[in-house]
């Protein structure tokens, strides 16, 4: 290998790891094979990956006496397939950790937290939960309960805790009936069956509490609920319970299906792009100081490469000497060069000034540089005006600077600044005619490109653009058959 040379990494591994999905496979892989530790790796491995799915639903719902648990686990495993898990159902099988656990109950003592959490462990590892996943609902009960959880290596995906003020809960409570036959719960205001042949049936709980039992209860489960929200922080969300139950539920479901975080290095490819003076370069170094991503500039990129004394250097020293655009070929020759290096493979990058027009898209797509982040800074003509023909450069120091956003600093400095003709009015006009002329173009081969209006503060285009960035990223933003379509 040429140690002189930068390494490159073909751009289409990167692509195709983020397509399929391979880092959290990956992931998931390690973390099952490390928690079941079975005696032969590889074939548990290969029957692993030959169930349907390898990230099943893992979801533990919580909240206070009545809160609607019950009703939001039956519902969540009826769309997402999971198991529903009560600790009344653990205690039905009929196994020796049973046995040993009603003893306990027979004595009217607490089971001890490593029999509990085998208990637990024992019900997840049955071939319905691996393969289908579960829901526990009111598991774990306490920050003890949570911690053994965690030391069996049993971690969810999603927790959910449901939460309503004592005096509805306490309302609820007293209201609360039975449906003998599916085990269903409803409530004589908040939630009764719809159909009547349920409604005759219903029957008043047999372990219906007294309201100061009921307040008891509330208050042991306040008492734990800060402690199990601290310990399960981080994939947790909090609903509001004293809501219609549709309402509940249509939240639970939109977070268990949210994507959970993942270590996943997916690699910010960032482009930007806006007519003259719209702000491009300067929000481009301010992501790059930022996040440490790579700044490209495709035409400080091409400066750069013409001061080589090489073969590429002298090609298009010519074009840039007489003013005239570098053709796309070699523009993209250059870029692909740049891209693959290892800083941009690693870090990421921002790219702008490049592409300016559907061709060039297209062989920037084409050459698997796929931006997962594309931003077009937009505003007005004549702010672009105002802009870019009052800008001016001190020969002494490089400084910008602007005859209203940026006076000089001294009489001296103002006297020494030179404009540059390619900003005259003239000229600018030019160049937005024809920025404005592929723009639509531009958008619609990007369509899940933001617009972000640049006539405003930098600090609050920045904000904007930010925005938009900690978000997920999503596999790949764009493609030619969106585009076509």
């Amino acid at each position: 290998m040429d140690a002189t040379r930068p390494l490159r990494i073909p751009p289409e591994m990167a692509i195709y790891a983020e397509k399929h999905d391979i880092f959290l496979l990956v992931q998931t892989l390690v973390r099952n094979v490390m928690v079941d530790k079975p005696e032969d790796p590889i074939q548990y491995l290969i029957n692993f990956l030959k169930r349907d799915s390898v990230d099943v639903p893992r979801i533990i719902l919580l909240g206070p006496p009545a809160s609607g648990k019950r009703t939001i686990a039956k519902k969540l495993c009826e769309f997402t397939q999971a198991i529903h898990i009560t600790l009344s159902d653990i205690l039905k099988d009929d196994s020796d950790l049973t046995r040993a656990a009603k003893q306990y109950q027979d004595k009217k003592q607490k089971i001890p937290k490593d029999l509990w959490s085998q208990l637990i462990l024992q019900r997840l590892s049955k071939p319905d939960c691996v393969r289908k996943g579960w829901v526990l609902e009111a598991i774990p009960k306490t920050q003890e309960e949570a911690l053994c959880l965690q030391e069996a290596a049993i971690t969810p995906h999603h927790v959910v805790m449901l939460e309503a003020p004592d005096v509805v809960l306490m309302e609820r409570s007293s209201g609360k009936r039975i449906d003998p036959v599916t085990g269903d719960v409803y409530h004589v205001t908040f939630m009764w069956p719809e159909c009547e042949e349920v409604a005759q049936r219903l029957e008043t709980p047999r372990t219906l509490m007294p309201a100061e039992l009921i307040a008891k209860k509330l208050q042991k489960y306040h008492t734990e609920a800060h402690a199990l929200k601290r310990t399960y922080h981080s994939c947790l969300k909090t609903i509001n319970a004293d809501q219609p139950h549709v309402d509940v539920f249509s939240q639970v479901l939109n977070y268990v299906h949210t994507p959970r975080h993942s270590a996943s290095p997916y690699t910010p490819r960032i482009l930007l792009s806006g007519p003259p003076g719209s702000g491009k370069s300067l929000q481009a170094k301010l992501i790059a100081q930022k996040y440490g991503i790579v700044n490209i500039c495709c035409g400080e990129l091409l400066k750069a490469v013409s001061a080589e004394e090489n073969h590429m250097g002298e090609l298009i020293k010519p074009y840039l000497e007489s003013e005239q655009q570098v053709p796309s070929n070699i523009v993209m020759g250059i870029l692909s060069e740049r891209l693959s290096r290892m800083d941009c493979t690693t870090r990421g990058w921002v790219l702008h000034g490049f592409p300016q027009d559907v061709e060039q898209a297209e062989r920037l797509q084409e050459s698997n540089f796929l931006p997962n982040r594309v931003f077009f800074l937009e505003m007005t003509d004549d702010i672009a005006i105002e802009r870019v023909t009052l800008r001016a450069v001190d020969p002494v120091t490089g400084e910008w600077y602007h005859s209203v956003y940026k006076p000089a600093p001294s009489a001296s400095v103002q006297a020494r600044l030179r404009f540059d003709p390619r900003n005259s009015e003239e000229q600018l006009l030019k160049r937005l005619k024809e920025y404005w002329s592929q723009a639509v173009d531009l958008q619609a081969f990007y369509p899940q490109a933001v617009v972000i209006n640049a006539d405003q503060e930098p600090h609050t285009v920045f904000e904007s653009l930010e925005s938009r960035l900690v978000s997920r990223l999503p596999k790949v933003l764009s493609s030619r058959e969106k585009y076509e379509g």
